[in-house]
């Protein structure tokens, strides 16, 4: 008789647990988004790194609403159709920095393909209003591939924040199966394109534990720095839900360090890896 061998994904190993946000400048935040009922990547998703971040005065905000037109293998988004567009959105999400008195926030959204400028309008004007009511607040954008429509990231590179942010996620060969609707090259060449205009700081995030190799991750590096990339950002994948992809493997502290050495040798400006390292970690540092 065969004996059947469930794929059983591992177990989550302990340098992976977090301890839980403290401290004055985290409560006052809390009590600030709760009472105003803002709306921060940081608490919708959960982040491992909430406490410390506010704690340094950086938060992370997410525009063009909640639902995204691209269906990640990766991500816990809601995918479908989108509300239509808030154009109030840039003054509220402005206001939201300045009653959290935030030094250094970071901005992004989801994919926009049903619009024809991508969100891309929204972006800029939501920019120009963070500058407009928060003079001394430093910016980050993470934002979308824009369909690597010229155009369209014009208008980041206009409204010029500090850092400009677009996430590889993951390795050249597994990119089809996480990145459903995105391509590999394609997010290289919206980097080059940001660094060739002008963008003082650009920076791009993978996650691992969704199959690759070292070598793999490796030459992803190497391909961000071909891009001229100045800021990279490593972490562990966890699974959103059982709909998304499995992690298959837990990737440790020991080799976060292999990967942030490498980094380094290859001569970025900063480079952010461990287990719980995410997109706008350690943000304010990346500015510098």
């Amino acid at each position: 008789m065969e004996t059947v061998v469930e794929n059983i994904p591992p177990a989550k190993p302990k340098w992976l647990k977090v301890k839980l946000p403290i401290g004055q400048k985290y409560t006052e935040l809390r009590g600030l988004v709760d009472k105003y009922s803002l709306n921060t990547i940081c608490t919708s998703g959960s982040c491992p790194n909430m406490g410390e971040c506010w704690g340094e005065g950086t938060a992370t905000f997410m525009i063009l609403g909640n639902v995204c037109t691209r269906s990640c293998g990766f991500c816990g988004v809601k995918t479908g159709r989108p509300e239509t567009v808030d154009w109030d959105e840039p003054e509220k999400v402005a206001r939201s920095i300045k009653i959290m008195n935030i030094k250094h926030a970071v901005v992004t959204s989801v994919d926009r393909d049903d619009l024809k400028d991508g969100g891309s309008i929204i972006w800029m004007e939501t920019v120009r209003a963070i500058r407009r009511m928060n003079p001394n607040t430093t910016l980050e954008t993470l934002i979308p591939d824009f369909q690597g429509m010229e155009r369209n990231i014009d208008r980041i590179v206009e409204a010029n924040p500090e850092v400009v942010s677009h996430n590889m996620e993951t390795v050249r060969r597994l990119t089809r199966e996480v990145r459903i609707q995105a391509k590999y090259d394609r997010s290289l060449e919206v980097l080059r394109y940001l660094k060739e205009k002008g963008i003082n700081r650009t920076k791009s995030g993978i996650m691992l534990g969704l199959g690759e190799t070292e070598e793999e991750v490796f030459q992803t590096m190497t391909d961000l720095k071909n891009a001229n990339v100045d800021v990279v950002t490593i972490g562990q994948y966890l699974q959103p839900t059982k709909k998304h992809l499995p992690v298959k493997e837990f990737i440790t502290p020991e080799q976060f360090a292999r990967y942030e050495k490498f980094g380094l040798d290859l001569g970025f400006r900063h480079v952010e890896s461990g287990p719980l390292v995410r997109s706008s970690y350690k943000a304010q540092k990346h500015i510098l």
